[in-house]
């Protein structure tokens, strides 16, 4: 009776059904919080700050450096739905894990990529995914795999901020920040690094 009555509640309540998280660091977390969301089987994907000392840290004291934290995002997802192996597998074909001085134009510490892990079987999966890429792409993968510590919650307007409907002042002019979003995209370049050593391998370039 039990188990039948706790498949109606996840079944009528779906914030009870299991959620298991992720932590990557991909260069600007907006574009990963963007990528991840449209993968089935995430619930949600989170902007935030991770790795560094600085306890509670703004967004200008990572980007100015000094911190130790990579802009990262935490993945939620359902494990019955989407792997952490199949996470694994789409970030490292997502970035340039070749890089070790940040992202596309976004340089320095804070924008390097990274994995962290917060057990044994996270660690394997993600080292398999990284011993794959560098098969795949016959050069050194420089993203580490590291053990996971505080994450710290982006600032509330990083949140989403591929979804936003405000006015954004652009080098382009205004904008509608959804719109702003995609041309700053387009401007440093993802896309068209990711699909150049990926090709058709790479899981979110449109």
């Amino acid at each position: 009776m039990l188990k039948y009555t706790l498949a109606f509640l996840m079944l009528a309540f779906p914030a009870l059904a299991a959620t298991e998280s992720a932590i990557v660091a991909g260069g600007c977390f907006w574009c990963v919080e963007s990528d991840f969301e449209s993968v089935p089987g995430v619930k949600e994907a989170i902007s935030g700050y991770t790795g560094g000392t600085t306890a509670n840290p703004t967004y200008k004291q990572v980007t100015r450096g000094g911190t130790g934290h990579y802009e990262a995002v935490e993945i939620r997802y359902d494990p019955a739905k989407v792997s952490y192996a199949t996470l694994m597998e789409l970030f490292f074909r997502s970035v340039d894990p070749t890089d070790d001085g940040g992202q596309f134009c976004d340089r320095g510490d804070s924008y390097r990529t990274a994995v962290f892990v917060k057990d044994a079987a996270q660690r394997a999966a993600a080292e398999a995914a990284k011993a794959e890429a560098g098969k795949v792409l016959g050069r050194t993968i420089v993203t580490p795999i590291l053990d996971a510590a505080k994450f710290y919650k982006a600032e509330a307007y990083h949140q989403d901020y591929y979804k936003g409907s405000g006015i954004i002042l652009t080098r382009g002019g205004p904008k509608k920040q959804s719109e702003a979003y995609k041309f700053y995209r387009r401007g440093c370049g993802r896309d068209d690094r990711v699909k150049q050593l990926w090709g058709s391998a790479a899981p979110f370039v449109h």
